[in-house]
């Protein structure tokens, strides 16, 4: 088992990667909890023992249950099964089960403790580490959440097998974007090594930017187109394959500002290629669209805000021309 510590003071917490993991949960239950409301979807089929009294709590399944609705039934449940603020909340599951049941036990009580138990790739590598909870909008993606750190994250590797391929696939997306982050070949390394590398890169930029007002929001490189596509919704894809297409048409749009040359888009595509992830926009896109979404972008202030590759590094962009933002869409056509 390998132990990964994301330094927050006394807020500090260990992220465990390996084989399994999960069965480590009741060793890091809070001492003073009585009872564990686990949170989970019933196409997850991943079974937990917090050690003390629990309940299983469904949500519904896919991106279409990361709704305030969920929350306020979640919450709802809490109180009937009786969850006190010193009680914990186990989320099992990957990022939409992490980010909602999060949220959930952020606003509960005013914030009980979780911990998060990821079963995806996509989780493991990024979206159960950080404190990042939220849900979505019609209007867009995980714009209503707080920041709430979990008690401890565990990262079962062994789970990861029964991942249908296309699910593996899109943990590789965050993988790629890490890749560009830090220039390691991650996938060089054996999974659970690989897994906890990119648990240290994240662990290291939160500790410095846990409220992302600033260095965090690297993190989001490759997103802001991703989320745009997801929240279009008709496109058929997952969010590491999304994240692929942003990272490509992240560094196209760094070219046309002349912030890199066209020899490291060619990298961009090769390394997101090697990856098995799409590297052009889905069949018949809407410009319109993905720019109205891209300007309601979480991250969004001063204008068209973006990620952007650049000589020193991947850096937050603001105020980028629509005119440049149309040119590189096309350009993934």
């Amino acid at each position: 088992m390998i132990t990964v510590t994301v330094p927050l003071g006394d807020r500090a917490y260990d992220v465990l990667v390996g084989p399994g993991a999960r069965h480590h949960l009741a060793e890091v239950v809070p001492v003073a909890a009585e009872r564990a409301a686990v949170v989970t979807q019933a196409n997850v089929g991943v079974a937990v023992d917090p050690g003390i009294e629990h309940r299983v709590f469904l949500m519904p399944d896919g991106e279409e249950g990361k709704t305030l609705e969920t929350v306020e039934s979640l919450c709802r449940d809490f109180a009937r099964f009786g969850l006190t603020r010193a009680d914990v909340v186990v989320a099992v599951g990957g990022g939409v089960v992490t980010d909602t049941a999060g949220f959930a036990a952020a606003v509960y009580h005013r914030g009980v403790p979780v911990i998060h138990v990821s079963t995806t790739l996509l989780g493991q590598v990024d979206a159960a580490i950080g404190g990042k909870t939220g849900v979505n909008l019609p209007e867009g993606k995980n714009l209503v959440g707080a920041f709430w750190q979990p008690t401890a994250v565990l990262c079962d590797t062994e789970v990861l097998e029964a991942l249908p391929p296309e699910e593996y696939r899109s943990g590789l997306g965050e993988m790629a974007k890490y890749h560009f982050l830090t220039g390691d070949e991650l996938m060089d390394l054996p999974l659970e090594e690989r897994v906890a590398r990119c648990v240290e890169i994240k662990a290291q930029v939160v500790a410095g930017d846990e409220r992302e007002g600033g260095r965090r929001a690297l993190l989001n490189y490759g997103h802001t187109l991703a989320h745009a596509l997801e929240t279009a919704g008709r496109y058929g894809l997952r969010h590491g394959e999304a994240v692929g297409i942003g990272l490509v048409y992240a560094a196209e749009l760094a070219r046309l500002m002349g912030r890199i040359d066209g020899a490291r888009v060619v990298e961009h595509r090769k390394v997101v290629a090697g990856y098995d992830l799409p590297t052009s926009l889905p069949e018949g896109v809407d410009t319109d669209e993905l720019v109205a979404l891209m300007r309601r972008d979480k991250k969004a202030m001063g204008g068209l805000t973006f990620v952007l590759d650049g000589p020193g590094g991947p850096e937050v962009v603001r105020g980028v021309p629509e005119s440049l933002v149309r040119e590189a869409l096309e350009s993934l056509r």
